[in-house]
């Protein structure tokens, strides 16, 4: 049985390094983790992670409190097994407990498992253009 909870020490992360995309650094981790507005949900199956949900929420003036679903990963062995949908049902309770009015996320349009995910978890997919500045 998978279990799924915040993640809330720097020693949870490096449990769970494996499924990022790089290796997470003790600066960032504590800077993410040290964020209120900033969250990451494991799962954990047999004492080991395997998924992750990052989210981090944002306020505009105009808008309120949103939820940006920052990344979501599944080892590749777990996948499809519903531990994805899970950990972005769960991501967004977050979203609906710290009063956000929706969340939104974006992915490359070839990754048809993260959007088959998201489809269903009730996101609705809308064309948009994705602009990127790399420092």
């Amino acid at each position: 049985m998978v279990e799924i909870r915040r993640a809330t020490s720097a020693p949870e992360v490096r449990a769970a390094a494996r499924l990022f995309d790089g290796l997470p650094t003790p600066e960032a981790t504590a800077a993410f983790l040290a964020e209120p507005g900033h969250h990451l949900l494991l799962a954990w199956d047999a004492g080991r992670p395997v998924g992750f949900v990052t989210g981090v929420e944002m306020v505009h003036p105009d808008k309120g409190r949103e939820l940006f679903v920052y990344e979501l990963g599944v080892d590749e062995a777990a996948r499809g097994r519903g531990i994805g949908r899970a950990l972005v049902e769960a991501i967004l309770d977050v979203a609906r407990e710290r009063g956000c009015y929706g969340a939104w996320t974006s992915t490359e349009p070839d990754n048809d498992g993260a959007r088959a995910t998201y489809r269903s978890t009730g996101a609705v997919e809308k064309p948009t253009i994705t602009e990127v500045w790399t420092f």
